[in-house]
């Protein structure tokens, strides 16, 4: 299923009395340049980088309208402890729109969206960073992707291992690690416990459905077509309810013999929070983790003692704060990915020119796995 991609690493030396050249070449590309001068190095270098980019800004909040797309923003400078990544391919996200819309208040306008992109190193601060260097094929997760370049905090940052082919790296990171951190923190899931999935086909879903099978988890998972309970059950689920005319509830009490899930992943929001604490077992843990039809309204803390439950909110953000925690749940996502041959199901990538369009898609849920855009169209 994975091509298997071998980074190059060639040293040729050639000595003929006392001139030395040297010729190193790392993660070749067809725009690169060479210069000889005798009897100094033969030296790689990067393309130039521009002083302009592509990107999309917006200047306040609103509808997809407020979305702009630019082809003369300033390349970012870089600090201490940055680098410089060419973005390949930029990952679409729900908190993409929260900004957008003013959900969650952006900090400064104009402001360039986007969490999470993969693409290659091109220019380097100093400092500490982490061993990443120019040429590097990089994922990471922070601010700003929806531009052709961005400056990265080099600890945010994870090197593509061989094996993983384009696009995979950026449609997995976020939406995977927060699935991977779900199951592993917000809720430690065994085998055999129930566990209810709103959401299941979508981007976060199918990977929680993945995952839940992998631990041998009994998954429930909602959805609102039978194109998506088709891909929700492909992807691992042992149940899905069509919640267009099933009654969730119901059928929950009929699978789980009346006893509820002991953990339900819930990434709708408002349209479904008392319709998972309802289905929630006694001592089970209700995992508040995104905002699809909206944030959810204020909690009276007393409800949650019906069930002794518990009531989580976690970003992903907060499970992988040091570096060893970003590295660490990084390493296991990608091994689940190549051992395990996960499914990285890519929606559709989009040029970042119709970057609406995308935005439309996801929030009039017409899209099943991860929306991608590429800042070259």
């Amino acid at each position: 299923m994975f091509s298997i991609r071998t980074a190059s690493s060639r040293s040729l030396a050639y000595s003929s009395g006392r001139r030395v050249a040297t010729i190193i070449s790392s993660h070749l590309h067809s725009h690169s340049h060479f210069y000889y001068k005798q009897p100094t190095i033969y030296k790689r270098t990067m393309a130039s980088v521009p002083s302009t980019m592509k990107g999309v800004i917006i200047e306040k909040t609103g509808g997809t309208e407020v979305l702009q797309y630019k082809t003369d923003l300033p390349v970012p400078a870089l600090v201490e402890g940055q680098i410089l990544v060419k973005n390949d391919y930029l990952g679409v996200n729900f908190i993409d729109t929260y900004f957008r819309t003013g959900l969650y208040p952006a900090p400064q306008f104009p402001y360039i969206l986007g969490r999470e992109a993969e693409g290659t190193v091109v220019k380097t601060g100093g400092g500490d960073l982490y061993g990443l260097k120019e040429g590097d094929k990089v994922v990471w997760m922070g601010e700003r992707a929806y531009a052709e370049y961005t400056s990265v905090d080099a600890s945010k940052a994870i090197k593509i291992p061989d094996g993983l082919p384009p696009k995979i790296a950026a449609g997995a990171i976020l939406q995977g690690l927060t699935a991977l951190t779900l199951v592993r923190e917000a809720h430690p899931v065994k085998k055999g416990d129930w566990v209810l999935v709103h959401a299941a086909a979508g981007g976060t879903g199918l990977w929680l459905c993945q995952l839940l099978k992998s631990i041998g988890a009994n998954t429930i998972g909602t959805a609102s077509t039978l194109e998506k309970v088709a891909l929700a059950l492909k992807a691992g689920a042992s149940h899905v309810i069509n919640y267009s005319h099933e009654d969730v509830k119901k059928r929950v009490d009929e699978l789980t013999g009346g006893k509820g899930c002991i953990a339900i992943f819930d990434g709708v929001g408002k349209s479904t929070f008392d319709l998972s604490l309802e289905c929630l077992a006694r001592k089970g843990s209700m995992v508040s983790f995104g905002n699809a039809s909206g944030a959810v309204p204020p909690v009276t803390i007393a409800r949650l003692s019906a069930k002794n439950a518990r009531l989580l909110r976690p970003t992903v953000t907060n499970y992988v704060v040091t570096r060893e925690e970003l590295e660490g749940y990084t390493k296991e996502l990608f091994e689940f990915i190549i051992r395990d041959k996960l499914d990285v199901r890519i929606h559709e990538v989009y040029p970042l020119s119709e970057v609406a369009r995308a935005h439309q898609d996801l929030e009039g849920r017409k899209s099943s796995g991860k929306l991608l855009l590429d800042p070259s169209k």
